[in-house]
């Protein structure tokens, strides 16, 4: 068909893919583990974008997955107000959803390999916006094992594998499928130093086999779910009981479950016509205390005994902020949704925890609801009221590493996560 002008009416949705390879040409520094030496030494498998255009009368809206642990948050505004500079639409307009590997470049020290994956995501942009078409759509879940929680002592886990399924409004071809996983993607661990998009490339390399279409990965709220498979000689601290496999092939079991967990579900999601689509944002002011420097002497001690972390750095911004007086600092977050059928993407730019998502479906009372993370950036981990209690790495230790990316020096407060779930479902269109 002749392509429709992208701001003219039409009365379904339309939709168009591009996808783009982003593997860097040679060695890069890269980030998430907090080693010393985080020099790249090899290739295991390529790392791409995946950008998708959506349009339904006059909303336009681009939802873009990066295989990266995360793009700084002003890096990935710089990118989402590029992108939508092109469409003519607004950054809220513009979704990044990251798989949060940690065996991709570091986008803040790698300078060049940034700019050379924002030039790829434009072009791409500009390619896919002359081949907008008609589409039809459902969602559907399936339920599979590829994640544990963190905790031992905790059962929570969002079991939910989200998919949107996109086929030609005329031929009924599979165009896209498009998912929702929860598990963080380290299946590779700190002594692996080779480029990969983990589990994620796994997935798509499986299901683009077996069913013949381009697969989009979205990480869900996975910052206390961990793998349950994982490859490595070490028995790292999140994979450190008997519930965790190591397995050589660690990355293809995760693909297998995912596969397996699809087959059972995917005839019965029978696409419709769609007449809803919406991509839009609201912001919350989230704070983040400063304690004393006496207790952050014991963070940095417990973070060197438990988990080797080298708090020298941190230590030295948080005497700083004791100097100048600062108390508190504040966080402003962003929750965007992409909202389609009956289903929504919701993500935020932090690493929030499984009952995040859980809470979130349940006061929607829908199933397709998905509270997600690693939206447009990275923005640290985000604990739930009860792990805030515990501590440990993902409420203080990992501040020491990334404090430099987030901003502050400290976890958001408390009552910050009760807070967030209610602004999410308070602004949800569904």
């Amino acid at each position: 068909m002749k392509n429709k002008g992208y701001h003219e009416k039409i009365n379904s949705v339309s939709f168009a893919y591009q996808q783009v390879d982003i593997t860097p040409k040679k060695a890069v520094q890269t980030i998430g583990f907090g080693r010393e030496d985080e020099e790249s030494k090899g290739i295991m498998q390529g790392l791409l974008t995946q950008i998708s255009l959506w349009q339904y009368e006059d909303e336009l809206c681009c939802f873009v997955a990066i295989d990266h642990i995360g793009f700084s948050k002003p890096h990935g505004a710089a990118l989402r107000s590029a992108v939508g500079a092109l469409l003519g639409v607004g950054m809220e307009k513009v979704m990044l959803c990251f798989s949060h590997t940690h065996a991709a470049p570091n986008d803040t020290i790698e300078k060049e390999y940034a700019d050379f994956v924002d030039e790829v995501i434009k072009k791409a942009v500009i390619l896919a916006k002359e081949n907008l078409a008609p589409i039809k759509g459902a969602w559907g879940n399936a339920y599979g094992d590829i994640g544990l929680n963190r905790r031992l002592e905790s059962k929570a886990l969002d079991r939910r594998i989200g998919i949107f399924k996109v086929v030609d409004a005329k031929s009924g071809v599979l165009k896209l499928l498009l998912l929702r996983l929860t598990a963080h993607a380290n299946v590779l661990k700190a002594d692996n130093y080779l480029i990969s998009p983990d589990y994620f490339g796994a997935v798509r390399e499986a299901l683009q086999e077996r069913f013949g279409c381009p697969v989009m990965v979205t990480q869900g709220a996975s910052g206390n779910v961990a793998p349950k498979y994982f490859c490595s000689a070490l028995t790292p601290p999140d994979a450190g009981d008997g519930r965790f496999v190591r397995a050589e092939n660690a990355l293809r079991r995760m693909a297998d479950e995912v596969l397996r967990q699809l087959e059972k579900v995917i005839d019965g999601i029978q696409p419709v016509d769609l007449r809803s689509l919406k991509m839009y944002s609201t912001n919350i002011h989230l704070f983040a205390d400063v304690l004393s420097y006496e207790r952050a002497e014991k963070i940095a001690e417990e973070a060197k005994k438990y988990a080797g972390i080298d708090g020298a750095l941190w230590l030295a911004e948080v005497r700083r902020l004791q100097e100048e007086g600062i108390k508190t600092q504040k966080d402003t977050t962003e929750i965007q949704y992409f909202s389609i059928g009956n289903g929504c993407l919701c993500g935020v730019a932090n690493e929030i925890m499984c009952e995040f998502a859980l809470r979130a479906q349940a006061l929607t009372g829908n199933e397709f609801f998905y509270f997600g993370g690693y939206t447009n950036s990275c923005g640290g981990y985000f604990p739930t009221e009860e792990e805030y209690d515990k501590g440990g790495y993902e409420v203080y230790w990992c501040m020491l590493i990334f404090y430099i990316y987030y901003g502050r020096a400290f976890p958001l407060n408390r009552n910050a996560c009760s807070l967030l779930i209610q602004e999410a479902v308070a602004h949800t269109a569904l």
